[in-house]
């Protein structure tokens, strides 16, 4: 097997590196270290980046989005609606606050979530609707908030892997009611460790996230909510800070790589899921492929390392089990046939040239076979 010559990821420090340096050593010099003066600037500077009146800063992006449910007294006996592809989080979320999720099948080509299998599987139990822009692509919004308002349902968007998407024009998290962002080290914008984020223009929604993030303080030492522990803490803020101006310039990297994989594979059996809006940050650059599993271990032997989004729907996934979920034959397809190539701002020209040639390569193997 061959070393790998051409990452999945590179996490090493770039044109950020001088200034994430200075961010640290200004929190360490101020002795300060959770909900300071960096995580209220970063919260201000977020919110203005992503279009929307108030951030809140949060340990993760699960608990971004278990915080909204529960702000939302959303809980014991209430439903939410998921998408079934996705990462598991998204339903753990939802179990956090001890709702049931179901799942429903995502769209053919866009694999976000299907408006018309979400709306049939509303219920009298039904609490919220939570979308998920995955991959960096936003889901059908305009007909997702049309389902929720025909039902008077809040939408809680999962901006995970969505940073500064946009949606017919529009900033991802301002469409519902609330937004959740993880800033893990591989988003497009990351920490240096686990951080999230809540995003909204409802003040009164963002105050109650604020004291459960807080363990549920009024003011000091007076709990009047059974909160949790989930901060921002100031050394993530500040290199969020550091990173942020960046982050624009780093999606649109991504979005001229992305447009050369699309040329380049054209004409394979590896077909990148479609964009559907410009708005796209490709987080991921998932292709589909009938061979999957013989063509990722074709670009591992020749040093391509690749990553598989996701393998197991949630509706197969052991930790729902006792959720009697209903069959969503597009997410167990796409599940088989997605294979996600190397995609970040590091990545070079070449590098997506050999990526592109080793898979036509596989290609022409499959055919001489």
């Amino acid at each position: 097997m061959s070393a790998v010559r051409i990452p999945f990821i590179d996490l090493r420090g770039g044109e950020d590196e001088e200034g994430v340096r200075t961010a640290i050593a200004r929190v360490i010099h101020a002795g300060w270290f959770v909900l300071g003066p960096e995580v209220e600037a970063f919260e201000h500077e977020f919110a203005a980046a992503s279009g929307v009146d108030i951030a809140v800063g949060v340990g993760n992006g699960t608990d971004a989005i278990a915080l909204i449910l529960r702000a939302l007294g959303i809980g014991a006996g209430d439903e939410v609606i998921v998408p079934a592809l996705t990462a598991a989080y998204t339903g753990l979320a939802v179990l956090m606050v001890g709702a049931r999720p179901v799942f429903a099948d995502v769209e053919a080509d866009r694999l976000t979530l299907d408006p018309e299998v979400c709306a049939a599987l509303i219920t009298p139990r039904t609490a919220a609707i939570v979308p998920v822009h995955l991959y960096g692509q936003p889901a059908d919004l305009e007909r997702l908030v049309g389902v929720a308002a025909r039902h008077g349902l809040p939408i809680v968007e999962d901006c995970c892997q969505a940073h500064l998407a946009t949606s017919h024009g529009r900033p991802v998290g301002g469409f519902g009611v609330a937004g959740a962002f993880s800033f893990y080290p591989t988003k497009n914008l990351g920490a240096m460790g686990d951080a999230g984020a809540v995003v909204t223009s409802d003040a009164a929604l963002a105050e109650r996230v604020r004291r459960l993030r807080h363990g549920g303080q009024a003011d000091r030492y007076r709990h009047v909510d059974a909160g949790v522990n989930s901060r921002l803490d100031e050394l993530q803020a500040a290199v969020l800070r550091a990173r942020l101006p960046y982050l624009r310039a780093w999606n649109e990297r991504r979005r001229t790589l992305a447009a050369q994989y699309t040329a380049m594979l054209s004409g394979t059996s590896a077909a990148p899921v479609p964009q559907h809006d410009p708005g796209h940050v490709y987080h991921l650059f998932p292709v589909r492929s009938s061979g999957r599993d013989a063509l990722q271990t074709y670009l591992r032997s020749a040093g391509i390392e690749t990553l598989i989004h996701y393998p197991v729907p949630l509706p197969g996934q052991e930790a729902f089990a006792a959720y009697a979920p209903v069959e969503c034959p597009r997410s167990t397809r796409a599940a088989s046939e997605l294979l996600s190539l190397p995609l970040h701002p590091r990545l070079t020209d070449g590098d997506v040239r050999a990526v592109a040639e080793t898979v036509g390569a596989f290609e022409k193997g499959r055919a001489l076979a």
